[in-house]
């Protein structure tokens, strides 16, 4: 084998590598959408500005400085857990799904 076709080879292997990571966080994001879709838009709004069922029962807007200031455990506490009337999510979700929503939300700061 030679030089350029040793580098091709490493070429081709490397994209390869890199066009299956970014699917693996393509589909991460979209189940952390679809995950955000369906247990929380209805409260704090598809864009995280908050619902008016939402802004009614106190939901953070996720877009603000405040939530986004909150460190990942404490959004993660808070799915797990709970606060005020929110839900807790810790008994239906898998710890990688919340994990998902945290950084999910995280896309929606201003």
């Amino acid at each position: 084998m030679n030089m350029k076709t040793t580098r091709m080879q490493v070429f081709a292997t490397v994209t390869a590598i890199a066009a299956m990571f970014l699917l693996a966080l393509s589909a991460q994001a979209q189940d952390a959408s679809a995950t955000y879709k369906a247990k929380c838009a209805a409260c704090h709004g598809a864009d995280g500005t908050g619902s008016a069922m939402g802004t009614k029962m106190g939901a953070h807007d996720f877009t603000t400085a405040a939530v986004q200031g909150m460190s990942d455990a404490e959004l993660t506490e808070t799915i797990t857990n709970g606060k005020n009337k929110m839900p807790k999510y810790g008994t239906s979700l898998k710890p990688e799904d919340i994990k998902g929503l945290v950084a999910y939300i995280r896309t929606l700061k201003k």
